[in-house]
């Protein structure tokens, strides 16, 4: 098949790694593949595997921006050109233009919904679904059902799938850390934009009591975001800014995950969390709020530790458990690993993937 993915963008993120492998695999199945996007700071990972890409002006989040149809028109011709077979859309505006783009070529159109919409009158009048619709975890299957009132034959769930060669190497640990200028401390983690919805500022909190029972902890948050300046005035009010180090989005998560002993995600809303299964797979003990997908990732007491949304005093209280028993990181690590091993292989999304596509195609 000619497949082509639209993107607003391959900065590094979430969806730009559902996307390279997704992408890859796909290729590596023999598909042609092509994506469409602004392009990206990634733009040259997707080139060495052999996927072409299409430059458009999709950089905006709204869904009735110029820059649609202007992609629109371009992209009609690159349809025709490689003889496209369906579209595959990842986000609000890139969905309103694989809908256009579909109605134009009769090419099918599926989408991946990542996480969780408002329901606004636009979405409702314009829903631009396609003909199919890939969820990443039951919770967004459950919202699109439930607050659209999709068709739930519509959708299938396909957990975003990990690279295991990519991650659970710790040789780098002490390079990593001499780099962030830190010793052999204990060191807690998060990786994610830093917005509101991702609970960074429960993980402040917890860190302050956290902190009085381990005074050279530190905290790494590696992300970008509007929330930036809050959290670091945050820091400063809270008395622990000698102890948290601000990182930007890194590329590839394995470059930080093998510095870190505990990964956390606060979040108060999560599709499923890419960045936790790639701390999971790293083989790192986790906490996470009991919110979304993270509850289909972490089994409390299994493999990692679940607490409830927003209540830093249980935050803290798991994190310093983990800090107080080595034993219990271990063993939650290890168990995190086969856990992403066992139900979260990146064989397994592309082969499911394929299998709505050749439907899509059948119909």
């Amino acid at each position: 098949m000619n497949i082509l993915f639209i993107a607003n963008h391959l900065n590094v993120g979430g969806i730009s790694s559902y996307l390279y492998t997704l992408a890859d695999g796909l290729k590596q199945n023999g598909h042609n593949v092509y994506i469409a996007s602004s392009g990206g700071e990634l733009l040259d990972k997707f080139a060495a595997v052999g996927i072409k890409h299409i430059a458009v002006p999709l950089r905006t989040k709204n869904e009735i921006s110029p820059k649609i149809i202007l992609s629109y028109f371009k992209l009609k011709k690159e349809i025709r050109k490689y003889n496209i077979d369906l579209l595959h859309s990842n986000s609000r505006t890139t969905q309103v233009l694989a809908n256009l783009l579909s109605r134009y070529s009769a090419k099918p159109h599926i989408f991946t919904c990542h996480g969780f919409f408002k329901p606004r009158l636009s979405r409702r009048l314009f829903p631009c679904w396609g003909k199919a619709v890939i969820a990443i975890s039951q919770q967004v299957k459950e919202h699109l059902i439930c607050d659209f009132k999709l068709d739930g034959e519509k959708i299938s769930v396909i957990n975003n799938g990990i690279d295991l060669q990519n991650f659970g190497d710790f040789s780098a640990r002490k390079k990593l850390r001499e780099d962030l200028g830190i010793g052999n401390v204990l060191l807690v983690g998060i990786v994610a934009r830093l917005s509101d919805v991702k609970g960074h500022t429960y993980l402040f909190q917890a860190m302050q009591a956290v902190i009085k029972s381990f005074p050279s902890v530190k905290l790494l948050v590696v992300g970008e975001g509007k929330m930036k300046g809050v959290l670091v005035k945050q820091a400063d009010d809270l008395g622990i800014k000698d102890n948290v180090l601000f990182l930007p989005q890194v590329r590839g998560a394995k470059n930080v995950l093998a510095a870190m002993d505990v990964f956390v995600m606060p979040s108060l809303q999560e599709g499923l969390g890419l960045a936790l299964m790639e701390a999971m797979a790293q083989g790192l003990a986790v906490v996470g709020s009991a919110v979304g997908g993270i509850k289909t990732l972490i089994k409390d007491k299994y493999n990692g530790l679940l607490v409830e949304p927003a209540d830093q005093a249980a935050l803290a209280k798991a994190i310093m458990q983990l800090f107080s028993d080595e034993r219990m990181r271990d063993n939650l690590g290890a168990n995190a690993r086969k856990f992403i091993a066992d139900n979260f292989s990146k064989e397994k999304m592309i082969q499911d993937t394929e299998g709505v596509y050749r439907q899509c195609k059948l119909r």
